[in-house]
């Protein structure tokens, strides 16, 4: 058993899991703004050519009671949670090639060259090769 708390203790300590834990409190309050959004401004809006609170459209049939406009209200809650996720998703994915770009730009620069006597690999900056002792002087080779 204090194996199992120990194994429990590392994996929850991981920075993942505190990060989801985070997101997801994020996301509930958030999730609270979209539904104020929707049923205190758009549902409003929507029900102004209804003649009546929108979440409150409903029809009868066979005695049962359908509430389509609390159904519909849902869906908007959903969409615009997903649109904003997805907008989300989409700046962290921006801001992170931004970091991958730089490292690929880091890597395309050129930090060796041959040496012209015995064509060995040696950095840009060499003055003399530490193969084979070839004084480098004006030598720009690559």
């Amino acid at each position: 058993m204090k194996k199992f708390l120990g194994e429990f203790k590392q994996f929850a300590l991981k920075g993942s899991v505190i990060d989801l834990a985070v997101g997801v409190l994020i996301g509930g309050a958030f999730q609270g703004i979209v539904k104020s959004l929707t049923d205190d401004i758009i549902s409003p809006v929507i029900g102004m050519f209804a003649n009546k609170d929108f979440s409150d459209l409903t029809f009868e049939i066979f005695g049962a009671t359908i509430k389509y406009g609390s159904f519909i209200t849902t869906v908007i809650n959903f969409l615009i949670m997903a649109f904003l996720i997805f907008l989300l998703i989409k700046a962290m994915n921006k801001l992170s090639d931004l970091g991958k770009q730089d490292d690929a730009q880091a890597q395309n620069e050129i930090t060796t060259k041959k040496c012209p006597f015995c064509y060995s690999e040696i950095d840009m900056k060499a003055t003399r090769c530490p193969n084979c002792t070839s004084q480098l002087d004006g030598i720009n080779k690559a």
